[in-house]
């Protein structure tokens, strides 16, 4: 089951099960410091000397199922080609995790990824599902509104929507339990 918490909550959980055995993936320069395995595509290997870490070189991650007990994916989904194969193998390495996503404002504003992004994410709380659509930077849409009160975009920007909208891919992801 997919549910919406906090930082402040994983930490807690991850406090409480000292014993357990964490990934972090694909966290650059940022693991979790509870993290017992780092896993990136980039070879941190002589900035985690202390920790074990393993470059990930294949679509299928490199570790056994339910290997993990706890596995962290803070900003990684975004970047990700096949995001729904990624949810899968999470699942498939352990049964509890936590994905942190962008929103779509710091997604544009804050961070522009024109390029590095390649899915928006939105939580239905009232579904608890994750809805995927790809990726539409808003400065460019709003570099291109138009001075209406019917609102910023253009009939073509509002049909885009529309028919992208047609087709969201829903997704279960890992229980935080």
């Amino acid at each position: 089951m997919l549910t919406r918490t906090s930082k402040n909550k994983i930490n807690k959980i991850l406090e409480e099960n000292s014993k357990w055995k964490i990934l972090d993936i694909g966290c650059g320069y940022r693991a979790h410091h509870k993290a017992s395995t780092i896993a990136d595509v980039q070879d941190f290997s002589n900035y985690y000397k202390n920790k074990k870490f393993i470059q990930i070189k294949e679509k299928k991650l490199p570790f056994e199922d339910n290997e993990f007990d706890f596995v962290i994916a803070s900003h990684v989904i975004e970047h990700v080609n096949d995001f729904q194969f990624f949810i899968k193998e999470i699942e498939r390495i352990s049964s509890k995790g936590y994905i942190e996503l962008p929103t779509r404002l710091a997604d544009n504003l804050v961070f522009e990824n024109k390029t590095d992004h390649v899915w928006w994410f939105f939580f239905d709380d009232i579904n608890n599902e994750l809805i995927v659509s790809e990726k539409k930077n808003l400065i460019e849409l709003c570099n291109k509104r138009y001075n209406s009160v019917k609102g910023f975009l253009t009939k073509s920007e509002r049909n885009y929507y529309k028919n992208n909208l047609k087709k969201i891919v829903k997704s279960k992801m890992i229980s935080i339990r």
